[in-house]
């Protein structure tokens, strides 16, 4: 299943670039896209396990920026 959430204070496009890297190697995802420019997280993901692959990415991109939210 795809979906799109918007973000939140994502400041630079490197950090965009480091989501996205550890999004997809979370298990489940099969696909992740974190585009800087739009402030816009795109993931394609087990539909049966979503919520918990999302608090994975949530907790991810907390790591990666700490100020970057996103909107779920």
């Amino acid at each position: 299943m795809k979906k799109k959430f918007k973000m939140q204070d994502l400041d630079c496009a490197n950090c965009a670039a480091k989501m996205e890297e550890a999004i997809k190697k979370i298990d489940g995802v099969e696909d992740a896209t974190v585009s800087f420019m739009m402030q816009k997280l795109t993931i394609e993901a087990d539909e049966s396990r979503m919520d918990e692959i999302m608090k994975q990415v949530v907790a991810v991109c907390k790591k990666v920026e700490p100020d970057c939210k996103i909107l779920l």
